[in-house]
C-alpha cells in the first residue's frame, strides 16, 4: 500500500505523527509507555535486551532504543512524547535529548531555543534548503 504524499513531506527534520507513523511505531510506543511503570524501568535497566524482546519491535527499532537514536527513534515511528519517557529513564532533560538530535552541545541548544529556535531560512522546505545551499 502506498501512502499518498503529504504537504508537510518537504519539511526538513519534520516527522508528523500522522496514521501512518503511529502504525509504523506502535510497538515502539508501547515499549516507551511501558515505562511509565516503575517495575518496568527496573527490569528494562536490568536487562534492556531482554526485556525489549517483549516488544515486537523491528531490528532498527531496536537498534536505535539501544543506542539511543533518538531522532532515529522519531524517523522509525516514535513519538517524542513517548519517546522521552526513555530520556527521563536515563536521566537526560528535553534540552539534552533536543542537542543530541540537533548534533549541538546542549548549551548551543538551549541558547537557540531562548534565541528564537532554528533560523528560518533554509528549513521551511527541500526546495528552499536546495536554493539555500546552492544559491
Amino acid at each position: 500500500m502506498t501512502r499518498a504524499v503529504r504537504d508537510y513531506d518537504d519539511i526538513p527534520g519534520t516527522y508528523v505523527f500522522d496514521g501512518e507513523h503511529s502504525r509504523k511505531g506502535y510497538a515502539l510506543n508501547m515499549f516507551c509507555m511501558s515505562l511509565n511503570q516503575q517495575a518496568n524501568r527496573d527490569s528494562f535497566s536490568a536487562d534492556p535486551e531482554g526485556y525489549l524482546e517483549r516488544y515486537a519491535l523491528t531490528p532498527e527499532q531496536r537498534e536505535a532504543v539501544i543506542a539511543r537514536d533518538w531522532l532515529g527513534m522519531l524517523q522509525l515511528g516514535g513519538n517524542i512524547y513517548y519517546t522521552f519517557k526513555l530520556a527521563i529513564v536515563d536521566g537526560l532533560s528535553m534540552q539534552q535529548v533536543g542537542a543530541a538530535m540537533s548534533g549541538v552541545s546542549t548549551e548551543e541548544f538551549t541558547q537557540m531555543m531562548i534565541d528564537g529556535g532554528r533560523p528560518i531560512e533554509g528549513n521551511r522546505h527541500e526546495g528552499d534548503r536546495k536554493e539555500h545551499d546552492h544559491g
